[in-house]
């Protein structure tokens, strides 16, 4: 399927210099990706069960199948290595003693950390791959489809979105959460994944979403730590480093998909008034400021909120701040919470971001059409230019 929408990671570059490890939640399209990128890859999938139980009874036999091969070494794929954290003191001695370059993909990050992953520690890249984004979709980007349905590949290329969407959401807690021992209760964890998309965007309240989770407040820890290590949500920090203004330091949580979250909501048919469509806007621009960081190796996307209420959506590379607003026609209340963070002189960039299609500047604020920022977002065009920041020939982006 992803070979309709080319997708704009530049891991042919990456792979030269050192393995790496493609991280991302089922479905993503990491195995398509690598199968067109690397054709001539030799590819163990771990979801194969015959290769599963070839590997796990002998992980040394991927050592002896490399050894056979003649010539130059392939470039070798894992998938799903989380399943089998053994094959990792093979792959640590292939790239250590034979120079083989692995490409190891994942969708839980769980029993990696658990199983000595640190042992490739600097000899492997961390890249994460993530759904469609707006560079990637091109022409076929449509707004409300992305804000409601999301941009999972076989999703967005579905004629029934909202069905594949509810397979997709069994399937997760079927496969990921219950075959890997994640969860004693699968009845448990399923109320609580429903009450977490309500908060979707939101500073956590633990104990609120405890209480009507029917779990405890320590379940409650454990169950948010299981949506991020499966990749399936984000903790977004706050950006605690202003002064005149006291900033709050709980960290809110995003989903990694509008169609994911809004299925678990149970919101279907978005139309541009709707009460739940600010929400889902913003909710989407995480996922792309979140891809672009990730694409470019740029810090965390933070948010900022002052213990007094005023409040600035998403902060970018620590220096951008970022405000989301579905008006069609912006007005000075917009701008607040970005003028009180402007006081503090920390940003080199101010811009709100909405749907009013003209372009204008307020007191050193930048106002964008939403379509306009997503295209310099990608474009490079956003962040602060830099004399020494090369441009990615393939994707156009940063490097």
């Amino acid at each position: 399927m992803n070979k309709m929408i080319h997708r704009n990671l530049d891991i042919e570059n990456i792979i030269k210099k050192k393995s790496l490890f493609l991280l991302g939640p089922r479905q993503t399209g990491k195995t398509t990706y690598l199968k067109d990128i690397f054709s001539e890859a030799k590819i163990y999938s771990l979801l194969s069960s015959d290769v599963f139980l070839r590997l796990s009874k002998d992980p040394s036999l991927i050592r002896r199948e490399l050894d056979a091969i003649r010539g130059k070494q392939p470039i070798v794929v894992i998938d799903e290595i989380q399943k089998l954290p053994i094959l990792l003191d093979e792959v640590h001695y292939l790239i250590e003693e034979k120079k083989t370059k692995f490409i190891l993909t994942g969708s839980s990050a769980r029993k990696l950390k658990r199983s000595g992953v640190n042992l490739l520690a600097g000899r492997a890249s961390w890249i994460n791959f993530n759904p469609f984004n707006f560079a990637e979709l091109g022409k076929k980007f449509d707004l409300l489809r992305v804000l409601q349905y999301g941009t999972l590949p076989p999703v967005w290329l579905s004629d029934d979105p909202w069905s594949y969407l509810k397979d997709y959401v069994d399937l997760y807690l079927r496969e990921e959460i219950m075959s890997e021992g994640l969860t004693r209760s699968l009845p448990s964890f399923s109320r609580f994944i429903e009450v977490a998309a309500l908060c979707n965007g939101q500073i956590i309240n633990y104990t609120k979403i405890a209480n009507d989770s029917q779990v405890s407040k320590t379940t409650t820890y454990e169950y948010f730590q299981v949506l991020k290590d499966t990749l399936i949500a984000t903790e977004v920090p706050a950006f605690g480093e202003t002064k005149k203004r006291k900033a709050v330091a709980s960290s809110k949580f995003y989903f990694f998909d509008n169609g994911v979250v809004r299925f678990l909501q149970g919101r279907d048919n978005l139309t541009l008034n709707s009460s739940d469509f600010g929400d889902a806007f913003e909710s989407y621009f995480f996922h792309e400021l979140k891809s672009y960081s990730n694409n470019n190796n740029l810090s965390d996307v933070m948010y900022w909120r002052s213990v007094s209420g005023f409040e600035v959506d998403f902060i970018l590379n620590k220096d951008i701040a970022i405000e989301l607003k579905s008006t069609k026609r912006v007005n000075n209340a917009d701008l607040k919470g970005l003028r009180a963070l402007k006081e503090e002189k920390l940003m080199k960039k101010y811009i709100l971001v909405s749907l009013d299609e003209k372009r204008q500047k307020w007191d050193g604020i930048e106002c964008i059409y939403y379509k306009d920022f997503l295209k310099e977002l990608w474009s490079g065009e956003i962040m602060v230019k830099n004399p020494l920041m090369g441009k990615n020939p393939k994707t156009g982006v940063p490097k």
